[in-house]
Formats: structure tokens, sequence, C-alpha cells
């Protein structure tokens, strides 16, 4: 389909990469990936013609489409959304328009004349055409895209121009794919996309009749959807063959393997360097000297390219508030007639790590902001508890910053005990290097502020964070640094988050927003998951009647005559790894509940209290009873799983 030979490209005096080779097929699925300056969306812009290669060429099947979706930057007006979307199918509908004329020709025009035959030829094409693309359903194919991308039948007949930037680009994706061209090429396509329609894209993607190439700071997202890697590094591309996950154990190895061989190397270069600089001025080894110094000047020298050094930023931990970090009880919030949550109940404990997830409008920012007093509850109880020191970060967080403060020097009034060795490299890590420290606040972009001051709260928290959408314009490296420092955060946190794979690995806790109400879940994304799909209840089902089972012991049968065994019931492949993923959660969640029981026990030992005595009886009573669910489900679950690995 598409072919890169020997190409080479620069920006400036800078060489992004040289001698990329690289054969697209039509099967393509694959993401593109690469440190930050190293060429990603260059290269997407060079495939998809609309920038030019400095060295080598570029080759394309005559007659492929390519469709290209930048990271930002297009702007749609004129028309409603559906009528925008619709224009993607303007040839087919001129296509169905020339059907009409063409069918009276073919009832007018003699069957044995050139016109004739060339109005029937013309007339079959068309109509293949039309059939290959299930024209007499297009207006459903565009609901169907439209509604997986987020747009309410409700937006469908606004106009575009009514739109954010963010909207826009979902719609210019909703024709990218309406479209379905030969090669998708998709700059961070989740930039914009709520976790329902980052869903519903893999889906969507899973079976996409054409190739894709995708650059994506989601791992998840990149985990689910592509088979192969290709890196920008060390000025060239660089294959791995398999998810994101597997990409990131290869390149561990081949990097091993590179730094193995360039020591080699690098012994063999000292051991020649020592003969020549030993014996270059004897005339009796004269001969042997020479062939040494033609033999290092032939030798190809392996560059190890330095990389980004990891960094692991540790909050300064702040003082710990009581147990009970928010209890909140019948809550109500409306905005004039529009009621947005109601009868919100629930209780955040210290620790706990917290994902808000929902429908964009389900009321995500609404809770977060009542939680960190920026709003007032309609009615209902919202308490905070002993010491609770809250900090909220916000979607448009820069809005607060002193646009005339140095970076550098606002941070380290924020953190005067933190270092400037420590505040540059975590700087570094949100994308702030070099002289950009010393940049005024002002003249930052939306997003660029938007991760300063999301640094900027790392650096001097407070023991209750309150996080609306951390992630955004943040790359895998930040990503991974915040994820880290938040594990390692004494604190409690709650937070809205797109990014699936940094739930899976912050949450404790889901707190699901859904018409107006707040589903609390146990566990991280993953379990989460697995209760929506019903896993939980396929469980309780199956203990139930086990249970059952076990109260009502009917007489042992008869004897019958011996008879050959049936073979074992399969077990459905989706149920298999539902009930294997919630056997490796109850056996993690054992032992912690083990361990809050001695905790719990412990306590008790002290006395403090009447009331402290009797809350932690009732605690302990509780987390027992927990115990022993958990320890019954194990045992259920490793029978169902033994007895299906007997089948």
């Amino acid at each position: 389909m598409l072919q890169l030979a020997g190409a080479g490209k620069r920006f400036g005096h800078k060489l992004l990469f040289e001698n990329a080779n690289w054969l697209i097929t039509a099967d393509e699925r694959t993401a593109l990936v690469g440190a930050n300056g190293t060429g990603k969306s260059t290269l997407l812009k060079i495939l998809a013609g609309f920038d030019g290669l400095d060295y080598g060429g570029v080759q394309r099947t005559r007659g492929m489409s390519i469709g290209y979706l930048p990271q930002d930057g297009l702007a749609l007006h004129g028309r409603t959304v559906f009528e925008e979307c619709l224009t993607v199918f303007d040839e087919l509908r001129s296509m169905e328009r020339e059907m009409e004329p063409l069918s009276e020709s073919l009832a007018t025009l003699d069957p044995e004349s050139a016109e004739y035959a060339a109005a029937a030829d013309r007339w079959a094409h068309i109509d293949s055409r039309l059939h290959a693309h299930n024209v007499y359903a297009l207006d459903a194919q565009v609901g169907s895209v439209l509604t997986g991308l987020g747009f309410s039948k409700e937006d469908w007949q606004r106009r575009t121009e009514e739109f954010s930037g963010g909207w826009q680009m979902r719609i210019s994706l909703a024709k990218l794919l309406l479209e379905s061209p030969d090669l998708l090429l998709l700059d961070e396509p989740t930039n914009h996309l709520d976790l329902e329609s980052r869903n519903w894209l893999e889906d969507y993607l899973k079976t996409y009749p054409g190739g894709y190439i995708l650059i994506s700071h989601d791992r998840w997202f990149l985990d689910v959807t592509v088979d192969k890697i290709i890196e920008i590094w060390n000025k060239g591309l660089h294959v791995y063959h398999g998810n994101y996950e597997k990409y990131l154990q290869q390149k561990a190895e081949r990097r091993a393997q590179l730094e193995s061989a360039y020591r080699n190397q690098r012994e063999h270069i000292e051991h020649l360097e020592a003969f020549i600089s030993r014996f270059r001025y004897q005339a009796t080894k004269a001969k042997q000297v020479q062939s040494r110094i033609k033999e290092l000047e032939k030798i190809e020298r392996i560059e190890i390219p330095l990389e980004e050094q990891a960094i692991h930023f540790t909050f300064p931990q702040p003082p710990p508030s009581g147990r009970t970090v928010v209890e909140v009880s019948g809550l109500y919030k409306s905005y004039g007639e529009k009621q947005v949550l109601s009868d919100v109940s629930f209780t955040i404990d210290r620790g706990d790590r917290i994902a808000l997830v929902g429908a964009n409008g389900a009321g995500k920012s609404t809770l977060i902001r009542l939680l960190s007093g920026q709003d007032t509850p309609t009615s209902g109880i919202l308490k905070l508890g002993h010491n609770v020191l809250a900090e909220y970060f916000a979607q448009d967080q820069y809005k607060v910053l002193d646009p005339g403060a140095r970076m550098l020097d606002d941070i380290s009034r924020t953190a005067p005990k933190v270092t400037e060795t420590d505040l540059r490299s975590l700087l570094g890590c949100f994308l702030f290097s070099g002289d950009d420290v010393f940049k005024r606040l002002g003249v930052l972009s939306g997003g660029e502020r938007n991760r300063y001051a999301l640094a900027r709260i790392l650096v001097s928290p407070a023991n209750f964070l309150l996080l609306d959408e951390p992630t955004n314009h943040l790359d895998l490296r930040a990503k991974d640094v915040l994820l880290d420092a938040i594990n390692k955060f004494t604190g409690t946190v709650i937070f809205v988050s797109h990014d699936r794979y940094f739930i899976d690995g912050l949450a404790t806790r889901v707190f699901e927003a859904e018409g107006g109400h707040v589903h609390v879940y146990p566990g991280n994304y993953e379990d989460y998951l697995w209760r929506k799909q019903g896993g939980a209840e396929a469980l309780a089902s199956a203990s139930a009647s086990a249970g059952s089972a076990a109260v009502s012991l009917p007489e042992p049968p008869k004897p019958e005559p011996a008879k050959e065994d049936k073979p074992a019931k399969k077990v459905n492949p989706i149920r298999l790894k539902q009930m294997q993923d919630r056997l490796g959660f109850v056996e993690a969640e054992i032992p912690r509940v083990e361990s809050s029981i001695a905790a719990a026990e412990h306590s008790l030992g002290v006395y403090v209290s009447a009331e402290e005595t009797q809350r932690l009886t009732q605690q302990l009573d509780a987390l027992r009873s927990q115990h022993s669910a958990l320890s019954g489900e194990w045992e259920e679950l490793a029978l169902q799983l033994e007895e299906s690995s007997a089948v």
C-alpha cells in the first residue's frame, strides 16, 4: 500500500530520522511511539502527504485513500453536525441522483446501440458502488458513529460552530470513520474522548476493514488496538511486534543487547588502541600496528543514545487527617430546573484512591467541585472530617496562576523546602526543560499552564487531593511520574480521568456518576468493568445455588447401572477470564482484609474511650464477616476453575 524507502527528515538543524524503511500493508494495526520531539507527528504528516521528506522517497499504491486526523486545529462551520457528517457521502448521493436519468435512458435507447451499452455499463457501476456502501442506510451509519462518539440526538441538529474545539475534533473523527479510507492516520484520537467514547472507538477499530496508524498517550488504548509498534529512536525506525506492553518488554531486552554489544566493542577497541600505543615506534611491529590501525578505522561504532532519565518524584507527605475524610448523605444539586445529583450518599476514608467515572454531563465535575468547596449543595449533608486539608485541581486551573510570575520562581515559593535541582527535574518531566523554566506563566499556552499547575500542586500537597482530569496534556512519561507519586502519597485522592491505565493503576474504589446518582464499586477499573459486565451477579447466583444445595440435602440416589461418563460442559472463554480475574482480585483482597483485622485488634488493645471501643468492635466484626465471605468466594472460584481446567 505505502512504502518509505531511505527516508530522512530534518527539523531545522535537528535530524529527526534517516535511512528509514517501512512497508505499510493493507492490514496495518500500528502505533507510532517515541520521545517528545523525535518526529512522530511529522512522520504521520509525511505519510498523509501534508509534509515532504528531505531524503529518500514515499511510494503509494495508485488509488489508495488515506484519512488523516491531526491533534487539533480543525474548525467546522456552516452546517449541522448531522449534515456535516453526511458530506462524506456527497459522491454517493450524486451517483444516486444519476440513477434516475440513466434508468430513463435505458428505457428509451435502442438496446443494440453504443449509447445503450455505455448507459448500461454506467448504471451497473453505480449500482455496484451504492450497494457496496449500503447507500440506503447512510443516515443510520451517521447516527451510529455520532452516538458512539458521545453526541446525543439533540446535538445532531446543532450547528458545528456551536461546539468547542474538542467536540469539533470529534466531528472530524466521525467524518473520517464514516469515510472509511484504506489507511487511517490518527494523531492522538483519544485526546478529546471520554471513557465511553474511547471504549466504543476501540471496538470500532477492532473491526475496521482497512489499516490504521496511531499516535496516542493512552497506554490501555494502544494495548487493545495495535499489534505492532514503530518507535522513532536513535534517528531510525525500529519495529516491535505485539502491543504496547510487549513493546516495553522487547525494548528493554533490545537495549540490554545493545549495551552488551557496546561493552564488547569498547573492550576490543581499547585492546587495539593499547596495542597501537605500545608498539607504534617499534619497527619489528610496524606491520602489525598498521593492520590494527586499519581494523580500528573500519569498525562501525555502536552508539547508545541517552535515554530520558526515569524521574521518581515523591510528594512531601502532608499532615494526617482523621480516619473519615468526607461524609455525604442525601446530597442534591441542581442548577435552576436541571437536577444534576439526586440523593447521593457515600463515605471517603483516609488513604482512599477514588476514580470518579461516568459519561460527559453525568455530574463528575459537579461532584468534585462540591467536595472541594468550590460549589455548595442544593440540599443534603457534606461534611469534611477532622484536620482535612483539601486541594482542588480544575480542568482550567491555569486561570488562577499569576501570569507575570516566572515558572521557577513561582514553584520555588510554593515549595521552599524542595531543592532547585529537584524542582527542575519535576518540571522537565512535565515537558519544561532548559530555559523554559524561566518563562513567564502568562506566555504559556492553556495546556502548558495546566501542566505547570499540576506540577505545582505536587510539590506542596494537602492531605485530600481532588483532581479533575489531571492526565490531560500529559505524555506517557509524565503520567507515569504522576501515577508513581500519587501511589506513594499518604493522603486521600479523588480524581476524574479518562485514562484507563492511570485509573487501573491508582484506584482502590470507583465511583460511577449515572442518572444523577453515584454508584460505588470496590477495586480498580478492571474490577469495575467486571462488575458492570455482570460478573458479580453471576458469582452471587453461583454462590446462592451452591448454598441452596448445601442446605437442602436430598436422599442419596439409588445405584444405577454404570454408564459412560458424559463430557463436562466447556466453560465460556469470557466467563472463564472473568472468573480468573476475580480470583486474582479476591486473592489480593484477603491479605489486605487480614491486615485490617490485625490493625483493628491492635487498636482494641489500647483503650481510648467507650465509644471508640464500640466502634472498633463493630468494625472488627464487619471485617471478619468480609474475610469469611471472601474466603468462601475464593473456595468456590478455585473449585469452578479446577473443574473447568479438567475439561
